[in-house]
């Protein structure tokens, strides 16, 4: 099998519900991707969806050399229920020498063990969900991101004590210690906030802050 992309190509392997969600996701956005896995019927499931999909062992170097993994610049090892498999794949992937390679741990174990082999880029799906929900749970936000180790995006509703009134006079930042930078009107579409920005009840906003200030003013109303 050739090479199916140049700089925009993207290799997936294993394909469980992660892998899945991750691999369509990349198709939506217009990046050419090869899924790889061990099972026929997920296979056969994703046939058509993907750029390529093949059934195949991913521990073994020949096989992805014949897949030209090798030659992929970016690759995400996603498979969670076969740790020894992951562990071994990755370890492969390593000796290419990717510019970018991002693998999925299902705890904090195996973590560390794919930080040992030299991993750019290890990612904990279930327990970074965990986290956003629990945030989103014990408040009134929308949505929820955590960027980096001490700061978020928070999407909420304006408290009732900011409509009606210009952001530039409210004080938001200096009392508050968070931006609101972007709003959605309601019809309309999002839009960077301005000094002179009016909020209105049925407004959403982006909040960007420290964590600890951008959770607790989406929870003001």
């Amino acid at each position: 099998m050739g090479r199916i992309a140049a700089a925009d190509s993207v290799a997936v392997i294993g394909l469980g519900r992660f892998g899945r969600a991750l691999a369509l996701e990349l198709m939506a956005s217009g990046t050419e991707v090869l899924g790889i896995d061990a099972s026929e019927d997920i296979v056969q499931d994703l046939n058509g969806q993907l750029s390529h999909v093949v059934m195949a062992d991913s521990t073994k170097e020949d096989v992805l050399r014949q897949l030209s993994v090798h030659e992929f610049d970016r690759i995400v090892v996603a498979i969670g229920s076969d740790v020894q498999s992951s562990i071994l794949t990755t370890s492969l992937l390593l000796s290419f020498r990717p510019q970018h390679l991002w693998a999925k741990a299902v705890n904090d174990a195996h973590g560390r063990i794919l930080e040992q082999l030299g991993v750019q880029h290890v990612i904990y799906p279930e327990k970074e969900m965990g986290k956003r929900v629990a945030h989103l749970v014990r408040g009134s936000m929308q949505d929820y991101l955590e960027i980096g180790d001490d700061f978020a995006l928070v999407k909420t509703k304006p408290s009732a004590r900011f409509v009606g009134t210009p952001l530039g006079q409210l004080g938001i930042r200096a009392e508050h210690g968070v931006t609101v930078t972007a709003v959605k009107h309601a019809g309309e579409r999002w839009t960077y906030t301005t000094a002179d920005t009016v909020l209105a009840p049925d407004d959403v906003i982006l909040v960007a802050g420290e964590t600890r200030k951008a959770e607790a003013f989406g929870q003001l109303r």
